[in-house]
């Protein structure tokens, strides 16, 4: 692999969520970024406000990763190091109700990816994976090792592309994969200039907790308050998406001097309830956010926590930001957009 301090990342679905932040972190430490983006889920302006953030240039591709022709001529022209993956659709009741569009846009865009990687010969990847792929798992901390059950169309998209992974790494070890495995991003940027835009009402509790703290939303859900917690409430380990993206840095500077496969979980280790980050956005934001117990969602459990131990041993890597931040910031980029 050539040195990828100094080379180029292409980067799918860079202008998403996960995906602009990751650009920035990509650029602040050094690599030269090619983003490729259907404008699905995200608007041309983040490009923009990348270059605002890190006083560097993009180049910005609109493409898709189905598209192998397009996929063909970008590698020729840019010559990228190394991808980061991270284009595909991520709403698991969306999954549920549109199977079929989910192995496509997640599965068959990924298969053609690799294929195209593979003529270009990169065998540089890192994948942005989920925890849903641990599906509906009772025991929490979760360790890499647990099995691999996922519950929805989406989840197992996931699922389905990370033993292609594996597959291609037993059949050719020259190739240099990370499967990141992400809990529960939340937060933005600390400048308010990118950060997560749902489409419609949020799927996610924190977005949906900024937007009932704006005005926007009535009130929120709390589905179920008589788990075996603290207070009664679900607990998740929810993640900054600043340092999420760092942990995409360690993960592609671990791959430098390492072939193989790397499976990693990215969280902090740490669960905090519904009624945390309800708490915590109330503080940050001075606003009161009225809430209404819902009955349970079915399959849901009652602490999903990562073990991060691996992250730290083998990349360096740990989480720095803790729930002030993660509120602070998502309030800045909520009243931003408003």
């Amino acid at each position: 692999m050539s040195d990828l301090k100094r080379g180029c990342v292409l980067v799918t679905g860079g202008l998403g969520f996960v995906g602009s932040h990751t650009s920035v972190e990509l650029l602040n430490s050094g690599y030269d970024v090619v983003i490729v983006d259907n404008l699905y889920n995200s608007t041309l302006s983040v490009v923009d406000n990348i270059e605002k953030i890190t006083g560097r240039n993009v180049t910005f591709i609109e493409g898709d990763v189905r598209d192998k022709d397009q996929l063909r001529a970008v590698f020729a022209e840019f010559r990228p190091d190394a991808v980061m993956h991270f284009a595909g659709l991520k709403a698991v009741g969306e999954s549920v109700e549109q199977p079929l569009r989910y192995y496509e846009w997640n599965v068959s865009a990924s298969v053609t990816l690799f294929q195209v990687m593979e003529e270009a010969d990169v065998k540089a990847l890192v994948f942005s994976s989920s925890a849903t792929v641990y599906g509906h798992l009772s025991s929490s901390p979760i360790y890499e090792e647990a099995p691999v059950t996922p519950t929805n169309p989406y989840g197992n998209s996931k699922a389905i592309i990370e033993q292609i992974l594996a597959d291609m790494v037993n059949t050719d070890p020259t190739w240099r994969i990370a499967r990141l495995r992400y809990f529960n991003p939340v937060g933005a940027h600390p400048s308010a200039l990118i950060g997560e835009r749902p489409k419609g009402v949020p799927n996610n509790l924190m977005p949906y907790v900024a937007q009932v703290a704006a005005g926007k939303l009535p009130e929120l859900k709390v589905f179920g308050i008589d788990y075996n917690t603290p207070d009664g409430t679900g607990v998740r380990d929810y993640i900054h998406v600043v340092d999420l993206a760092e942990g995409h840095i360690s993960a592609l500077n671990y791959l430098r001097n390492q072939s193989g496969l790397l499976t990693v979980n990215l969280g902090t280790g740490r669960g905090n309830s519904v009624f945390d980050m309800i708490s915590a956005m109330e503080q940050v934001s001075g606003k009161s956010i009225p809430y209404c117990v819902a009955e349970r969602r079915s399959g849901d459990v009652a602490e999903c926590v990562a073990d991060v131990s691996r992250a730290y041993n083998l990349l360096g890597w740990k989480a720095k930001l803790g729930l002030d931040e993660m509120c602070r910031d998502l309030w800045r980029w909520q009243t931003s957009c408003t």
